[in-house]
């Protein structure tokens, strides 16, 4: 026996088998010598060597790895004695072989007149049949042409599959199943093979239908032993690919697979063969078996064979190579005998690539990594960690997971735990895919065959990965680089208020257990003055712009539900904190209304309903109005608070008749405008408001409620206007009003002493000015007395400091009035908007003229014959206002000047009668002006209205909310673009209720640390450390610390250019757009502009991880624009061609 140690081993390959590679012969005392690409420049495997040497400067980056004089030429001048090719590239080029053995140089595998012999798919099975082993019908010569492979594929029969002759590991296939896909299919695997193998030969077999795949690994010699090392079952494939390998094949017959293994050690000795190879056969449901192929090579899925057998496969090879026999002790095979299989051992692959797109190829930068371990846990890899930038031009693999236990149910478990301990941020992988496969019943059984993937599409049913800090990280980076040189104050934690988790029962539980009537009834026969606390509704509406956040109020409702148990109310819900909830909270308002219901069991919950426009700025049809209140209702209102912004009864009467039938308490209401006590005004007059009332409790009201939303009802109008409706109307007064002038504290005492039922306030802290009256105040004011409230003032204190620690957070809406003003008597501009006016005047330009708009209003209020000014007709007034404003226009020549003009949508929906019929009409001639010559409606505007098809929304809302309920479709169908929008961030930037309001809105102060809690049990530590360069593309980097490991983000920067190519993304909706499918390189273009094409005819081919993938167009007509070349990088989605 002569031996030839080796003393320099270079690896003709990269990524995680040359890393396999430098391990085994660092075991033997081996010196390394890696090769790389310029590609690769920043490859992990180059520093696993001891010498690294850049090959094929100028060459294609899969051209460096076949450019075998480089190669050798390399080995050469570096002293290389032996060259081990890996798999893929050159590993079964017999031309590689041979000029190693030309150059005095071991190829660590079979010599090179074998290599071509079994490399070689037709000559390997003329072996086979000379062996007398069974293959499978196919040609024995390579195909001429694309009517050859037609021409014997209906000889065959269908389906058939074409290969490349010197292919492997799936490169070079594809099915065919009718005639019409052979010639187009010929010409991309010939294109592949040339590409990826230097030989463009191809031939064709028929095609088995459910087969396993089997491959039995052999070890063999230079002195004529040959022994198999057991078999693998690899049928869970895709693309002809494997995804999914295990050991040994236990679900085969063992009589089959006893001589599956004999006839594989009959071919390799038939031909001398030496060192590793595997040859693979196909098992057909008969228990049939063809040889299919050998690979002489070591195989990507070897990992398993030497788990359960403890064989080190790529240490025996070099051994082999160096001449010792399979009996050196450190392989240790005198016989077959001394192979054995112990176990099970199940190898999943972890790739970038997107299942949900047909397995699209991704690139990008990884931004975090982590892999999992354990007790019989293998990881082979080295092609990732953070800050990887995976490239297009090499295999998707980033780390083989081979898992070892006694049984193959415990090997499953275990490989189902390794693979979800894998985090990859950054670009997409597989591991849900592989993940469903390992808890698949039929792959636990053994039973998958090699087309199982292609038809168990559930499989595919994927959930995004939640990628939840990644996320988190996201959004705060868009506040640090949208104001990078703001102030970011960092707060301490609130001083919540006490709860004991177990409030006392009610009036929740009266409403529930006896009615609504019971209810009001209750409320007529005791005298307390009852409060209803708005602090948690439009009490932040009219200070805050409606941005309080339902994280904020979860965190005080424990407290809430003890201290005000005795409140008649809480108003928590509608109004605009809906649309804003959506909007700009990117929060659900639904779940805002359960987890409060869950903390505050007791009190019942109030919410104030636009009675047609429900919670938005426009009439609806009948149906929507039913299903809100409705869905509202099951959700946990108890008191509706319905209003019309005219006053008009019809436009409440929808709204109201639901609510009854819900069996909830109605608040019908009367919105107050003018002034009762000026005997000047005659339209709102003390008998219209009389009148209202007792036409609302005609209809069912179960309460009426006055609502001053302008703060104009003064302390003896009050006083005069309750005690004539106490008189007149046989259900409670409630009474609402807004705090803007400062009497209303007043207004509530002078109420209370004619006998009003319930008042609105506000926590002293989230009260007066424009929100409500101090309910601090009104307590305090009342102790002692007859209509003492009966709330404790330490309780309120509590929660007073608690909202007046939370409020900091929300300094930068905090932007209202800071004193009273009494020119609201004059201008009459309801609370929330006057706090809301000023800024919307400065963003349009208009700062300067403030006080003109105020005075505009009022003059507008006038010339449209006096309303009432409630959301959305205060709105009208407003937006009317500005926009005469910013026109020059005045009552006087609005009719003259205005026919030219495009008035606010608001303004048109107004006088077409979209918001209902106004006490004084509609000025006739700007009427005229306004529409441009439409009619206006006279009736209400739902009865015009087509009902909604709730089903049709749903497959609607379905597009980009997974599983919507009636809640979604609800919301869908009142806010469409809102909505829509709110799922669209919700799955970018993630749930965002636990972050802290601070950090929501302002983001992170530098060396801030805040900690997240994601979900109970899971926190995000993040630590601020500021902004980074700035990138070609427009984005910056923002640095972070995330759980103690550094972490960047990158997010764009709209104050800064893009320095480098601006990439136009295809529109999926638009046919006449042909985008790239996956990232990859432009291989080829066929089409310029003013061609005619047909629809799937192929435009482009993108080459990305070495397959090919036909560009199409999606419709007939010609070529517009092309927008790549040959040769050029894309993106997924990037337009690359356009149609007209």
């Amino acid at each position: 026996m002569t031996q030839k140690p080796f003393n320099k081993v270079l690896a003709a390959n990269r990524g995680e088998i040359a890393i396999r590679i430098f391990r085994a012969c660092y075991d033997l005392g081996l010196h390394t010598v890696a090769m790389y690409s310029n590609e690769d420049t920043g490859g992990q495997f180059r520093t696993h060597a001891d010498e690294a040497y850049l090959i094929g400067e100028n060459k294609s980056p899969v051209g460096a790895y076949l450019d075998i004089p480089a190669i050798i030429d390399l080995a050469k001048r570096r002293g290389v004695d032996a060259i081990h090719p890996g798999y893929g590239f050159l590993s079964e080029n017999a031309d590689f072989a041979k000029a190693c053995e030309d150059a005095g140089i071991s190829f660590i595998g079979p010599p090179s007149d074998i290599l071509a012999m079994m490399g070689d798919k037709l000559s390997a099975k003329q072996i086979a049949i000379k062996a007398g082993v069974p293959i499978i019908p196919g040609s024995t010569e390579p195909l001429k042409d694309g009517d050859d492979a037609l021409e014997k594929a209906i000889s065959f029969g269908f389906p058939i599959i074409l290969k490349a002759a010197a292919g492997g590991g799936g490169r070079g296939m594809r099915r065919c199943d009718t005639p019409e896909e052979v010639k187009p299919a010929f010409e991309l695997v010939r294109s592949e093979a040339q590409k990826a193998f230097g030989n463009d030969d191809i031939f064709i077999e028929k095609f088995l239908v459910e087969p396993k795949h089997i491959e039995v690994q052999v070890l063999a010699d230079k002195y004529g032993n040959c022994y198999h090392i057991g078999e693998r079952d690899c049928s869970l494939q895709r693309r002809y690919q494997k995804v999914v390998e295990f050991a040994p094949a236990w679900s085969v017959n063992p009589e089959i697979i006893a001589n599956i293994r004999n006839d594989a050690v009959k071919i390799a000795k038939s031909v001398g063969y030496i060192n590793a190879g595997t040859l693979e056969f196909l098992v057909d449901k008969s228990g049939s078996y063809y040889f299919i192929e050998m690979n002489p090579r070591i195989q990507v899925e070897h990992t398993v064979t030497e788990m359960v057998t403890g064989i080190d496969l790529v240490r025996a090879q070099i051994l082999i190579a160096e001449g010792y026999p399979l009996s050196h002790p450190a392989i240790g095979l005198n016989s077959q005998d001394d192979v054995h299989v112990r176990g099970y051992a199940i190898q999943c692959r972890v790739t970038t690539e997107d299942p949900t797109n047909n397995f699209a190829p991704d690139n990008g930068k990884i931004t975090s990594y982590r892999t999992g371990g354990g007790n019989g846990v293998r990881l082979d890899g080295g092609n990732a960690t953070t800050g990887t930038v995976i490239s297009p031009y090499y295999d998707s693999l980033l780390v083989k997971v081979t898992c070892w236990d006694n049984s193959f149910q415990g090997t499953c478990r275990k490989a189902l735990r390794a693979i979800s301990e894998v985090r990859v941020r950054g670009v997409k992988t597989n591991i849900p895919f592989v993940s469903n496969i390992l808890s698949h019943p039929t792959f636990v059984a053994g039973k998958c065959h090699t087309k199982f993937i292609d038809e168990t599409p559930e499989l595919f049913d994927i959930t995004d990965s939640k990628d939840r800090a990644t996320r988190v990280l996201k959004y705060i980076a868009n506040i640090q680089v949208a104001n990078p040189n703001a102030e970011r104050k960092q707060y301490d934690t609130p001083r919540f208020p006490k709860g004991s988790g177990q409030p006392k029962p009610a009036l929740k539980q009266l409403l529930d257990e006896k009615g609504p009537k019971a209810l009001s009834q209750w409320v007529m026969d005791q005298k307390k003055l009852l409060i209803t606390d708005t602090t948690m509704r439009d009490a932040h509406q009219s200070l805050l712009s409606t941005r309080m956040r339902t994280r904020d109020m979860v965190k005080g409702a424990d407290g809430t539900a003890d201290i005000l148990a005795d409140c008649f109310s809480l108003e928590m819900w509608g109004g605009a904190t809906f649309d804003v909830a959506y909007r700009f909270l990117h929060e659900d308002p639904w779940e805002r209304l359960d987890l409060l219901r869950e903390k505050i069991p007791n009190i019942p919950f109030q919410m104030l309903l636009r009675g047609s426009n429900t919670v938005g700025y426009q009439n609806y049809p009948d149906n929507v109005v039913r299903e809100f209140v409705k869905q509202s209702a099951l959700g946990g209102i108890d008191i509706f608070r319905v209003f019309d912004s005219l006053n008009w009864v019809p436009g409440m009467s929808i709204a109201m008749d639901e609510v009854l039938k819900q069996n909830k308490f109605c608040e019908a209401t009367i919105c107050y405008t003018g002034d009762i006590m000026d005997k000047s005004r005659t339209r709102y007059t003390l008998d219209y408001y009389v009148k209202l009332a007792k036409e609302l409790e005609h209809i069912g009201a179960h309460s009426i409620c006055i609502k001053d939303m302008s703060g104009l009802l003064k302390p003896y109008a009050a006083k005069e206007l309750v005690h004539a409706l106490k008189q007149e109307v046989g259900i409670p007064i409630h009474l609402h009003t807004h705090d803007t002038t400062g009497n209303q504290v007043a207004t509530l005492l002078m109420a209370a002493e004619a006998g009003v039922d319930i008042v609105d306030t506000a926590v002293a802290s989230m009260s007066s000015l424009t929100s409500q009256p101090s309910m601090n105040a009104v307590v305090a004011a009342l102790q002692g007395n007859p209509r003492d409230t009966g709330l404790s003032m330490e309780g309120i204190q509590e929660l007073t400091d608690y909202w007046a620690d939370v409020r900091l957070r929300y300094a930068s809406f905090d932007h209202g009035l800071k004193t009273p003003v009494t020119d609201i008597y004059r201008y009459e501009i309801p609370g929330g908007q006057y706090t809301n006016l000023e800024p919307q005047v400065i963003s349009l330009g208009l700062g300067s003229r403030f006080l003109e708009v105020k005075e505009m209003y009022k003059k507008v209020n006038d010339m449209l014959g006096d309303l009432v000014k409630v959301t959305p007709s205060s709105k009208m007034v407003g937006d009317l206002a500005i926009f005469m404003v910013q026109n020059d226009l005045t009552p006087e020549n609005i009719v003259e000047k205005g026919e030219h003009l495009t008035f606010p949508d608001s303004v048109v929906s107004y006088f077409k009668g979209m918001m209902g019929q106004p006490p004084c009409g509609f000025p006739v001639d700007l009427q005229k002006i306004v529409l441009k010559g439409e009619k206006p409606i006279t009736c209400r505007p739902g009865e015009l209205l087509a009902p909604v098809d709730f089903e049709q929304a749903k497959k609607e809302v379905e597009k980009f909310c997974p599983n919507p309920t009636m809640r979604d479709v609800i919301s869908y169908c009142i806010y469409p673009k809102v909505v829509e929008e709110y799922w669209k961030h919700s799955k970018e930037y993630g749930y965002l209720m636990r972050m802290g309001s601070h950090v929501f809105f302002n983001g992170l102060a530098l060396g801030e640390t805040n900690k997240i809690n994601i979900e109970d049990g899971k926190t995000l530590v993040i630590k601020y450390l500021g902004l980074g360069d700035h990138n070609d593309d427009g984005t910056r980097n923002v640095i972070f610390e995330l759980n103690g490991t550094r972490r960047e983000v990158a997010v764009v920067d709209k104050n800064a250019k893009a320095t480098g190519k601006t990439i136009k993304m295809a529109d999926p909706q638009d046919k006449s757009h042909v985008g790239a499918s996956i990232p990859g390189m432009v291989t080829k273009v066929n089409v310029k502009p003013g061609d005619k094409v047909e629809e799937n005819q192929v435009l482009a081919v993108i080459e990305a991880m070495k397959m090919e993938t036909s560009v199409v167009a999606r419709m007939a007509g010609t070529i517009d624009e092309v927008l790549v070349k040959e040769g050029g990088n894309v993106k997924a989605g990037e337009l690359l061609i356009t149609i007209k």
